[in-house]
């Protein structure tokens, strides 16, 4: 039978917004404010905007194929192995990320507790050999409640979103009415102390675009939405404006509240291993502090244990797909979980631990990974609008011609924004995972490969031509000023766009279509289409 679509509007909703109030808004606005100053409030803005505009292509698929985990293979559908390879590759490098720094937010906020063992945890700029050991811990528990069953993370979910919404709202109000400052909004530098270029950086580099990953959610239940044409935009929209109400809330309480004698030599040398409670103990809110304290565990452990779920189904996914060993596609029979894929990304999940030991420092991999992952939306939902327009669509977003270059022309600035030699680092990170890639297509004896590599050329050239624009770029984003302020950012919103061209023309109906049309009738309540889908899923 078909999916029963009972899931409205307004739970559709609170999904995307419980998923995007994560361990981001316990350190995002310390981060901004340390990047921009009180101007940091618009990089909130101009994330929630571009993310919005991307987050609107991919309901339109989502819609189309109605599956968990959807994102690593959309581009699949519209370019082939290779575009879809690297998609994949870079969704889970930026989700299997997100683990290890959960782990790190509650870690950090411990070692703000009066306990001298508690202060040995983290420097202020990076966690300590019993801070990693202490993330290590939380990790293995993210690990161990999968291992063997969900269930009772799902009986406390509710508990942990209530949290979510409480806690922001409290923090909120008790700064704002125990110790706002106005004038730390045009002393100590000014409003923007560092200039408009640094307020582009906070949005990239200051876990603004990993909060708002979450809007993935709506996405992900779409086949199981009432009238998805309304309720997903509507959820998807709905979500990330809240959040961004929120968020902007939350900087400018935290602009406000923090004391003016730790602002003598500017917003960059505030360090606060704790953020909002150590400003909540600095104006006595000891109450808040507790809660706060309490808050660092229940809401970042509650996202690590969703996603060390998610990531094990995409490292299956992309088993079924031909890219790993066939052992990571095993199902415990009993447990019904993909146990080697879980130790899979318990042993990646470490790797991050130890190589970015601070919720800063990894938050910027992640948004920086996530910008990647999603470039290919855009130029996917309009390529599959041309080679498969027979396709159902119950979420056909209206103006989505225009929509998807200016989502694609704004995540290539995001990219550029977040600093050369970061973005030129990430880029690496996700070409790495070429050379098992090339392994598995070898073993098929390159069957097909150029058709692949034609549709995919786009893609790579792409990913060159940005680390070398952020190189060669203005030194306000780390480049070496080879190409002027302002002139650097038209180069990028102009080349950005003729990659889109490029990659819309680059699609092709493949092999894979046949796949996604069946379960794009399975979407559309076929009976007969489920069926088939189950059984290539081998359910």
């Amino acid at each position: 039978m078909g999916y029963k679509r009972n899931v409205g509007a307004f739970a559709l909703m609170m999904t995307g917004l419980g998923s995007i109030i994560g361990s981001g808004w316990l350190f995002g606005a310390w981060k901004a404010a340390n990047v921009a100053g009180p101007a940091s409030m618009f990089a909130w803005i101009i994330g929630a905007i571009v993310i919005m505009l991307i987050g609107l292509t991919f309901v339109e698929l989502g819609s189309m194929f109605p599956e968990a985990g959807g994102m690593v293979r959309y581009a699949q559908y519209s370019h082939g192995s290779l575009v879809g390879y690297i998609a994949g590759w870079a969704n889970w490098i930026a989700i299997v990320s997100t683990i290890p720094i959960e782990a790190e937010a509650s870690v950090q906020y411990m070692s703000s507790w009066p306990w001298a063992w508690a202060q040995a945890l983290y420097n202020g700029h990076t966690l300590q050999p019993l801070g990693i050991f202490f993330a290590a811990v939380l990790v293995f528990i993210y690990f161990l409640l999968n291992y063997w069953t969900v269930k009772l993370f799902a009986r406390a979910n509710a508990f942990i979103t209530v949290f979510k919404f409480i806690v922001p709202t409290l923090t909120f109000v008790g700064l704002i009415v125990a110790g706002f400052h106005g004038g730390n909004f045009h002393q100590h530098g000014g409003f923007a102390p560092f200039g408009w270029s640094a307020v582009l950086t906070a949005v990239a580099t200051s876990g603004v675009v990993f909060a708002f990953n979450g809007f993935q959610s709506p996405i992900n239940l779409a086949g199981e939405a009432k009238n998805p044409a309304k309720s997903v935009p509507i959820a998807v929209v709905g979500s990330i404006l809240i959040a961004a109400l929120i968020y902007v809330g939350l900087e400018v309480a935290y602009i406000g509240a923090v004391p003016g004698h730790d602002l003598v030599q500017g917003w960059n040398h505030v360090v606060l291993n704790s953020p909002f409670a150590d400003l909540a103990l600095a104006i006595n809110l000891n109450w808040l502090a507790i809660i706060l304290f309490a808050d660092a565990f229940i809401s970042p452990s509650g996202t690590g244990i969703t996603y060390t779920a998610s990531t094990a189904r995409m490292i299956y996914g992309m088993e079924k797909n031909g890219y790993f060993p066939k052992v990571f596609g095993r199902i415990h029979a009993r447990f019904g979980v993909p146990r080697p894929a879980m130790w899979l990304n318990l042993g990646v999940a470490y790797l991050f631990l130890v190589l970015f030991r601070g919720w800063g420092s990894l938050s910027d991999v992640i948004s920086v990974a996530t910008i990647i992952s999603y470039v290919t939306g855009p130029i996917t939902v309009m390529v599959l609008r041309r080679t498969a327009p027979h396709l159902h669509r119950p979420s056909r977003i209206k103006g989505l011609s225009v929509i998807a270059p200016v989502a694609f022309m704004l995540a290539s600035l995001i990219l550029y924004w977040a600093r050369w030699p970061l973005t030129g680092k990430v880029i690496i990170i996700m070409l790495v995972g070429l050379p098992i890639y090339f392994y598995y297509q070898s073993k098929d004896g390159f069957r097909g490969f150029a058709r692949h590599l034609k549709a995919g050329i786009w893609l790579l050239v792409y990913l060159g031509w940005m680390a070398l624009l952020s190189a060669l770029g203005s030194s306000k984003f780390g480049g070496h000023d080879i190409i002027p302020y302002g002139w650097d950012m038209l180069v990028v919103a102009v080349s950005s766009l003729i990659f889109y061209f490029w990659g819309v023309k680059s699609g092709w109906a493949n092999e894979y279509l046949q796949d996604a049309e069946l379960l794009n009738r399975a979407g559309a309540g076929n009976p007969s289409a489920t069926e088939s889908v189950s059984q290539s899923a081998g359910a």
